[in-house]
């Protein structure tokens, strides 16, 4: 784990190439927040920890809660 990561060890994002990564500046979830808020998504975070195979291949708010429905969480 990277110095920049300890500040948010729950991160389970795993696209470290991402500009956003918590691994990659000292902003913590800052970045990658308004990257998906600009973009109508939800951090992968989120679905991680909805649990349950992800039904879509997107990540919109309509897969998250796709997600959710089908979990019936």
């Amino acid at each position: 784990m990277s110095e920049n990561q300890s500040s948010v060890s729950f991160c389970t994002c795993t696209d470290t190439a991402c500009p956003c990564h918590p691994t990659n500046h000292d902003k913590g979830c800052t970045p990658c927040i308004a990257k998906n808020l600009a973009q109508r998504e939800i951090p992968s975070c989120f679905f991680k920890k909805a649990g349950g195979q992800k039904p879509t291949k997107d990540w919109y708010f309509e897969d998250f809660a796709a997600l959710i429905n089908l979990n019936g969480k």
